[in-house]
């Protein structure tokens, strides 16, 4: 599908493709892609998930979102906020819309009746992590989002490749990403802990792999303590 944006026409679940901020606003604010996903940066619009997403990135998104919540559970005196796909703008530059958003510490967001339902970044702390579930959109994912969280300021990135059963952890420093084994944010979160969850989900369920990561998890908590 393709729609025109005046001088530039946008195909839906295309690659990242050269358009203005008013292209971008003009599509985040179209009915009919209420439920896209959109992604500014550089000069580049990106579309995914149009309203519905497969079943493999479904899964893997909640299984991801269900094991952050696991370990936050586990550190009551974390103030914490988690949110999906929610769009995050800096007025004129960047827009985004992570699978998963994750806030820790002071001044989380929280929505006012009348207020746009938007995170304004101009306004508001970026989140402290943000992890993109990739099953077609992997090269995007370690390429131009990775840029894109870098300049945004958040401290860590995941990227979750649901086909190789693979994780990828980066760390801000210097205003640049640098590959990790191990979360900085999340004690216990490793890449290869990561990658095994995803394995244990496709050889039963989602449900059943949360269980299995709750006991590692646990096991890995109280070798840090010890």
């Amino acid at each position: 599908m393709t729609i025109s944006l005046g001088k530039y026409p946008v195909k839906l679940y295309a690659k990242w493709q050269k358009a203005t901020w008013q292209d971008y606003e003009y599509l985040r604010d179209d009915p009919s892609v209420a439920h896209a996903q959109l992604f500014f940066y550089n000069s580049q619009l990106l579309v995914e998930n149009r309203g519905w997403e497969g079943i493999l990135h479904s899964e893997v998104r909640e299984l991801l979102s269900a094991v952050l919540v696991m370990w936050l559970m586990e550190y009551p005196e974390i103030k914490s906020k988690i949110l999906g796909s929610c769009l995050m703008e800096k007025t004129g530059k960047q827009a985004a819309a992570p699978d998963i958003l994750v806030y820790l510490g002071e001044n989380l967001p929280q929505y006012q009746k009348g207020e746009s339902k938007r995170i304004n970044l101009d306004q508001q702390r970026p989140p402290n992590l943000v992890v993109e579930v990739a099953d077609t959109t992997l090269d995007s994912d370690l390429d131009q989002k990775k840029h894109l969280y870098a300049e945004l300021g958040i401290s860590e990135y995941w990227v979750i490749d649901a086909v190789g059963d693979q994780a990828f952890i980066f760390i801000l420093q210097n205003q640049e990403y640098n590959r990790s084994e191990r979360s900085g944010l999340m004690s216990g979160f490793t890449a290869e802990l990561l990658s095994e969850t995803i394995e244990q989900m496709k050889a039963s369920s989602n449900i059943s792999a949360i269980s299995w990561f709750r006991q590692r998890l646990l096991a890995s908590l109280s070798r840090e303590e010890s």
